[in-house]
């Protein structure tokens, strides 16, 4: 059983780093995005728009102090609700400094990348992120054992090579439908 850091702290991981966050998405939706309101105005049609939050503040000054937030989203063929969702959301982080890049689950599979949801930072630590099978996020799990993390590093740097940037991932995608 995992031991998961206490969800006060999460917020402290993306303030303390001193060079880069950067995270692998790869389920097909989470459930708090659901619920959110921006979602709902996602279902009706409304443009997302760009808005200020904490975590887009949050963006703001950690690349104003030249650290980096990347990360790669995986997404289906063709994309679930959920990804089309991030993929709409993702020009509000994008244009906080956030590096957003998205790759086809089949290309993900064929390089190996492994089916887990992590932040890692600063290639020494990492939040591996447990959900349920709704979605649910149950907790973060604080990884530091040099061997995970080195398996960790690998897959950032697999993922990062075949990945493409955001307003190219949605031509593909409009080319797919």
């Amino acid at each position: 059983m995992p031991k998961y850091i206490d969800d006060a702290t999460f917020g402290d991981y993306f303030r303390d780093f001193q060079y880069t966050a950067w995270r692998l998405e790869t389920r097909r939706g989470y459930a708090s995005d659901l619920a959110s309101e921006r979602y709902a105005r996602f279902r009706n049609g409304e443009s997302l728009g760009i808005e200020s939050s904490t975590w887009t503040d949050n963006i703001r000054a950690q690349t104003g102090q030249g650290k980096r937030i990347e990360r790669v989203r995986l997404v289906d063929s063709p994309p679930t609700q959920g990804q089309r969702f991030l993929l709409a959301s993702a020009a509000n982080n994008i244009a906080a400094g956030e590096d957003i890049r998205n790759l086809w689950r089949a290309e993900a599979e064929k390089v190996g990348l492994p089916a887990e949801d992590f932040w890692l930072f600063d290639s020494r630590r990492a939040l591996l992120l447990h959900f349920d099978e709704a979605d649910e996020y149950l907790g973060s799990e604080l990884i530091e054992d040099p061997v995970r993390i080195a398996r960790y590093c690998r897959v950032r740097d697999a993922a990062w090579h075949h990945a493409i940037r955001r307003e190219q991932f949605v031509e593909q995608v409009r080319s797919h439908a």
